[in-house]
């Protein structure tokens, strides 16, 4: 597996050291921007190269986007930098339904906490954090002024986009049923992940559900999407606080995805009534 590619020229890495006495605590804020490759599957198959720069340019919103992740020695909260449509100047309303909420994350009481919305409901999911068991390696680069060493994990696919939805997912979580009649065990999709993180940064925080390596995740790679680190800065002058999101029902992980699964299931079957 190796993910999509890209550049970003040259990337800048800014360290800011504030003194207030021995007291103070580590911390920092990691900027991410990450770029995901377009699949128009069967269906873009039949457009012109022009349709396929129009739709590009429409779904640039989905297709890039910013993050930043503030951090502490134990917590961290991660949060999307949303941005206007190119298009029509508008924020993303469809895809908001579907996109990562802002995530605290406690890897000392192993405690996720992450607010989502959903068709104007406000939920508040509370659950572990992702399992990750990382394979570590002595291979390394340099991302800006840091040493990152690579790691590697397999992650079941469903697990690290809990909060969306696709129709693949809805069926692979169907139960079906054998010619006997029993039931046929779901089949469980992994997917790879590959990580570069930097000792130098001693946080065990990361992007998105990734966490658990001696060291800040600066890069991490799975499927056709790569997130990189474009700027850190350590002990800013102000301090951060980091706090949980408080604001919504109280569900967890698996409890949110069947509410996702049977809205949707509702929307299709009320569009296939109207049609007949």
């Amino acid at each position: 597996m190796k993910s999509i590619l890209f550049k970003l020229g040259v990337l800048t890495i800014l360290v800011g050291f504030s003194f207030k006495g021995e007291a103070q605590e580590f911390q920092g804020k990691a900027y991410y921007f990450s770029k995901s490759k377009m699949d128009l599957g069967r269906w873009g198959a039949r457009l012109s190269e022009a349709q396929k720069k129009q739709v590009a340019v429409r779904m640039k919103n989905r297709l890039e986007k910013t993050y930043v992740l503030t951090f502490n020695k134990t917590e961290s909260f991660f949060k999307e930098d949303e941005k206007l449509d190119a298009m029509s100047g508008a924020t993303d309303s469809w895809g908001k339904n579907f996109a990562q909420g802002d995530q605290y994350k406690n890897v000392k009481d192993n405690q996720l906490v992450q607010s989502q919305e959903f068709y104007g409901k406000k939920f508040l999911v509370k659950d572990k954090l992702q399992k990750i068991e990382w394979k570590m390696g002595s291979e390394t680069k340099q991302i800006g002024n840091y040493t990152c060493f690579k790691a590697m994990a397999l992650i079941p696919s469903d697990e690290l986009s809990w909060y969306n939805f696709s129709w693949d997912k809805m069926r692979r979580n169907t139960p079906q049923k054998d010619s006997t009649g029993a039931v046929i065990e779901p089949e469980i999709k992994m997917t790879q992940v590959e990580a570069w993180y930097s000792p130098q940064i001693p946080v065990s925080h990361g992007p998105s559900e990734f966490w658990g390596l001696p060291g800040l995740i600066l890069e991490v790679s799975m499927d056709d999407t790569t997130m990189l680190c474009s700027k850190i800065i350590i002990n800013p002058k102000e301090t951060i606080e980091i706090e949980a999101p408080k604001r919504g029902e109280e569900i967890n992980k698996k409890d949110y995805q069947a509410t996702v699964i049977e809205k949707m299931q509702d929307f299709r079957n009320n569009r296939g009534r109207r049609r007949g």
